[in-house]
């Protein structure tokens, strides 16, 4: 269906498809050149391990800021939000609602405790106030974490940019193959000063093309008529709330969800801790935080506006789409669609550079995050220590190599979870975000807590996040609607309730069964 707004709209005549002209390639190759330069630049002036995880502790809080950025939400933000508003409907722009309180938890709560332990590794404080144990379980859930979230946006990125480059699906390894070198190559030679600095040029990248593909929209259909004035047929039906677990998602369950992904993001996982720790104290860490925070809004905004421009060019022009595409069914391909076949030889170059540059800043950082966690949790908290600083930083940058191969590896399965980017993402990123948090809930707020029952919690909420973001395999997605019986959305704040309420009673028992005994 073509709304009123749109067909009241000058008609302009679809541009032919171009696809890619030698100037894009060479734009790509150009970027890439220059990253692992910066790598090698940043690489030649350090001496120590912590210039290389921490950047010496006193880097700026707006460069974290935007670091923080680009490592957490990158290529899967860059798809999935023109998609997801395309393709479902603007109820995801309900999650910038959540900001300001996020905000005064993470800054105010969390990050004053934090800054007094300036650690390499944020689950050394899990030993410190819960054990050893505790220790290696969070350290252990964030690997797995980071290699599973590094894997799927490495695929989404490459899924993309094959279309973008009319390839063919047969070259997603070989881009997987390439973007998961070039990214491993500048950080294991630069650490977290290049990775910082890459991700400032990749985040101006990733603006840049969003807000080319908007203006050059708005010029071809001679104004904002894309803009829509009424609900459109084929968006989600998306209310305030549901009782109704399987609602794909409500405006409530966005806020909840969202708000318990950033704190546990910000509080629980080594990337965004290793950062905080780059900062010179909390107050600085504090705005580096707000920093990220501003930067998320502007930009979700942008490519939310993107999806809306998209959804009305191609309403106008439906004879620009290929055969067998719909704006419904294949809502997550349009944006990189677009790209290559309806921007000018050079600006796909420079988008697809962009599209590049955000898979690059979430690989870099977590490569790097792995590797401290690994050298910092593993390696040197049982003896394995390197005579000299020059031989402690080769360690870690040969690490850092192994750790690309395996994630290259991992992301050949990607393409086996269900849903689109949005549901994909939800499904994955959400299965230990929670439980790691918890960990650290325990360890700062509850540090009496015993270890068997933070176990039990851990146990809970990992089994709870997995029934829920796997329920339709698990029991069946619904026959009506195709979704999973439970919403993704309630991954996060269930698996935070289960583990939470679990920890507590496990404990509560364990204090009465030794009350007992001793009586």
């Amino acid at each position: 269906m073509i709304p009123a707004t749109c067909l009241a709209q000058p008609a302009t005549a679809s541009p032919s498809p171009t696809g890619f002209q030698f100037i894009d390639w060479l734009l790509i190759a150009v970027y890439a050149c220059v990253t692992i330069a910066l790598g090698w630049y940043y690489g030649r002036r350090q001496r120590s391990t912590q210039e290389y995880f921490i950047g010496s502790g006193n880097m700026p809080w707006f460069l974290i800021g935007i670091s923080l950025f680009a490592t957490l939400l990158s290529t899967i933000t860059y798809l999935s939000i023109p998609g997801e508003v395309l393709g479902k409907g603007p109820f995801y722009l309900a999650s910038l609602l959540t900001l300001p309180g996020v905000y005064l938890i993470v800054g105010y709560v969390i990050l004053p405790v934090y800054m007094k332990f300036r650690l390499t590794s944020a689950y050394e404080l899990l030993e410190i106030r819960l054990g050893l144990s505790i220790r290696m379980l969070g350290a252990g859930m964030f690997l797995s974490l980071r290699l599973v979230w590094m894997s799927l946006l490495v695929y989404l990125a490459a899924k993309a940019m094959a279309v973008m480059m009319d390839v063919g699906e047969q070259w997603i390894p070989w881009i997987v193959l390439v973007t998961g070198f070039v990214s491993v190559l500048y950080t294991s030679l630069g650490g977290l000063r290049a990775v910082v600095i890459t991700d400032l040029i990749q985040t101006v990248l990733l603006f840049g093309g969003a807000l080319t593909v908007l203006a050059m929209i708005t010029w071809e259909q001679g104004g904002l008529g894309w803009f829509p004035r009424q609900w459109q047929a084929h968006w989600d039906a998306q209310p305030l709330i549901s009782f109704d677990p399987g609602t794909r998602l409500t405006v409530f369950g966005t806020l909840v969800s969202i708000t318990v992904f950033y704190v546990c993001t910000a509080a629980g996982d080594q990337v965004s801790v290793q950062r905080f720790m780059a900062t010179k104290d909390a107050r600085a860490a504090r705005r580096a935080f707000l920093t990220q925070l501003c930067v998320t809004a502007l930009i979700t905004t942008t490519l939310a506006l993107v999806g809306l421009a998209l959804m009305g060019y191609f309403q106008s022009h439906p004879d620009a789409l290929p055969t067998g595409m719909s704006l419904e069914a294949d809502a997550d391909s349009i944006y990189p669609h677009y790209i290559s076949f309806h921007l000018p030889p050079g600006i796909s170059g420079l988008v697809v550079a962009a599209m590049f540059a955000a898979a690059m800043s979430s690989i870099d950082s977590g490569v790097n995050s792995i590797t401290a966690v690994v050298m910092t949790d593993g390696f040197e908290r049982f003896g394995y220590q390197p005579k000299t600083e020059r031989g402690h930083a080769f360690a870690a940058r040969c690490l850092a190599f192994a750790v690309g191969a395996i994630l290259v590896g991992c992301s050949s399965f990607m393409g086996t979870i269900p849903g689109n980017i949005t549901a994909m993402a939800g499904k994955t990123t959400n299965l230990l975000v929670t439980p790691i948090f918890a960990l650290f809930f325990f360890a700062i707020f509850a540090p009496k807590t015993r270890q068997t029952a933070v176990w039990t919690g851990w146990f809970f909420g990992v089994v709870t996040a997995v029934l829920i973001a796997f329920s339709g395999p698990i029991f069946g997605f619904d026959p009506e609607t195709g979704y999973d019986p439970v919403s993704f959305q309630w991954i996060g704040p269930a698996a935070l309730l289960a583990n939470l309420t679990a920890a507590f009673l496990a404990d509560r028992c364990i204090t009465l069964l030794i009350g007992r005994q001793l009586a």
